[in-house]
């Protein structure tokens, strides 16, 4: 069994959100699962988010997926592949 995960930490939630939804939805065919993550306190939402993405394993579009992400300024994503 192989899970490939894609991390996505968000500096600019407020500004980014726009343009990082675009990008998940253009390859939302190959997102199985989504988490978002906020830190959320008693003054209000923080800045930054944390999106967790379980993906149908295809290299191509998972590095294409990665690399959009990557090019905006602000957001940062990581792959993480598990196997046993």
């Amino acid at each position: 069994m192989r899970k490939d995960l894609l991390v996505v930490l968000i500096g600019s939630r407020v500004r980014k959100a726009l343009p990082v939804q675009e990008i998940l939805t253009r390859y939302g065919c190959i997102v199985k699962t989504r988490l978002g993550i906020h830190d959320a306190g008693r003054n209000g939402c923080s800045d930054t988010g944390l999106i967790i993405l379980e993906l149908i394993s295809q290299g191509p579009r998972i590095k294409k997926l990665k690399k959009e992400l990557d090019a905006l300024p602000g957001v940062k994503a990581r792959l993480v592949t598990i196997s046993v």
